[in-house]
């Protein structure tokens, strides 16, 4: 997972609720997205004030506004002041490094949580905090940079398909939370394609960049895993509804945005044990490289055994030995050492110890 390097220390010493961005400006424009709709009509405005947002004395309508880009402070406190946000919600969302949570207030429920994104040519997870605040006619939404993550909610929206016209701001809320954990099966199905292909590789030609490829993985999965597992208490604090911020038929689809969390993680499980399975094929693939290795070289040092066994002995320096002063003692000593060496040699070349396959 790509690692971030925050500015924590701008923050030394100030008092709780000071607003301060903490974190990587992804996007240098800052987008204000807003929404409002109901079951006949519906506005889509990209605005450049709260100023523009009109107030809805009927509250006949659901409100969403979309934020991308995080790194102003005044402006986060405008849209505190607007929709009577706390201190601590707003310092919250300023800080991009916030561990997924939930956070329930009087009038509005805040959640955390991440998006993930994966780039295939690092091999890299990139990881972006993502607030939704949803109120009894309103969700706000907070994103680092523009993901498109949130597209096919929008399209719904303006096609008025499903039940998110027609329902309360708990709908859009489930609907966004429902989409961020979709976008991770994406993902996920990138990581496991990726390692397929690492495990091609490393059956048939492990290498150092295939053993680096594969701690890179592992080590970008560990991350994830430690990123999403808080995501599934989340959920599970949803359901239990003890703060009656969703309806009793929304709950029954948390349920199964629940599932899908559940179904994730045991996924990201297996991929994790499919990458140290990969790391310990790596280790058998080279150790027993090494020993077929060590096997042929210990194959030619007994082919030169006998040789060197037949040349020490006709070396040595006594003034009777048979063969030293025969004319044909030189070639008959060759030839013994050949023979010797070749029959050996047809030995293990039947029992196929001088191929490395």
């Amino acid at each position: 997972m790509k690692k971030r390097r925050h500015s924590h220390s701008k923050k030394t010493g100030l008092p709780p609720g000071t607003l301060v961005h903490t974190g990587d400006v992804k996007t240098p424009q800052i987008t204000l997205t807003l929404f409002r709709y109901n079951a006949e009509s519906i506005e889509e405005h990209t605005i450049s004030s709260l100023n523009e947002i009109q107030a809805d004395d009927t509250q006949n309508s659901i409100l969403w506004l979309n934020v991308h880009g995080l790194h102003d402070p005044k402006l986060m406190a405008e849209i505190g002041q607007r929709f009577k946000l706390h201190p601590l919600v707003l310092e919250d969302i300023l800080n991009t490094d916030q561990r997924p949570k939930v956070d329930a207030y009087d009038d509005y429920l805040y959640l955390v949580t991440r998006f993930f994104s994966y780039d295939s040519e690092q091999m890299l997870v990139n990881s972006e905090q993502i607030s939704i605040i949803l109120g009894d006619h309103f969700v706000l939404s907070f994103q680092e940079r523009p993901t498109g993550s949130f597209d096919p909610v929008r399209e719904r929206l303006r096609a008025n398909k499903g039940l998110l016209r027609k329902s309360g701001a708990d709908v859009l809320a489930y609907a966004l939370l429902d989409m961020i954990v979709d976008k991770y099966f994406v993902m996920l199905e990138q990581i496991s394609d990726d390692c397929e292909k690492l495990e091609d590789q490393l059956l048939h030609h492990p290498s150092d960049a295939v053993l680096q490829s594969i701690h890179k993985l592992k080590r970008e999965t560990m991350d994830l895993r430690r990123a999403v597992w808080p995501l599934r208490e989340i959920i599970n604090t949803l359901i239990r509804n003890e703060f009656s911020f969703f309806q009793e038929n929304t709950i029954l689809y948390l349920r199964d945005v629940y599932d899908h969390s559940i179904h994730f993680i045991e996924s990201l499980e297996s991929l994790r044990d499919l990458l140290a399975g990969m790391l310990d094929i790596y280790l058998s693939s080279i150790s027993n490289q090494v020993n077929k290795e060590v096997r042929i070289l210990t194959v030619v040092t007994m082919l030169f055994m006998p040789a060197t066994l037949i040349s020490g002995i006709f070396g040595m320096n006594f003034e009777s030995m048979p063969l030293l002063k025969d004319h044909w003692g030189f070639w008959i000593a060759i030839a013994m050492m050949l023979f010797v060496a070749g029959g050996m040699g047809l030995h293990f070349w039947r029992r196929q110890w001088l191929s490395r396959h």
